[in-house]
């Protein structure tokens, strides 16, 4: 399993902004396979973690036409930085232990 980290910090963040989010989201999980999407903003501070099944997916997905829009979008002004990790999950557990 694999995971992209996304921390970014905020710039001017619209309607518009909200509603690639969503769309965002949605391809994520419809056409790319995601497993799960994580995301939370304290300030002026966002991280968005999602989970992939392996790491074309996440390939796949940062190259789909509407998500490359949006990252142009974020660089033109919905972020001031950003910086993106891809990481490869060794371990998990959790609590309560699952049966």
């Amino acid at each position: 399993m694999f995971a992209a980290i996304f921390k970014a910090k905020i710039g001017n963040q619209d309607e518009r902004y909200r509603q690639t989010v969503a769309r965002m989201r949605e391809l994520a999980f419809e056409r790319y396979g995601c497993l799960d999407f994580i995301s939370v903003t304290e300030g002026d501070q966002e991280i968005a973690i999602s989970y992939w099944e392996n790491e074309d997916s996440i390939r796949r997905w940062h190259q789909d036409a509407e998500h490359t829009e949006a990252q142009q979008h974020g660089r033109n002004g919905w972020y001031s930085a950003y910086e993106v990790e891809i990481v490869e999950l060794k371990r998990r557990y959790r609590y309560p232990a699952d049966n």
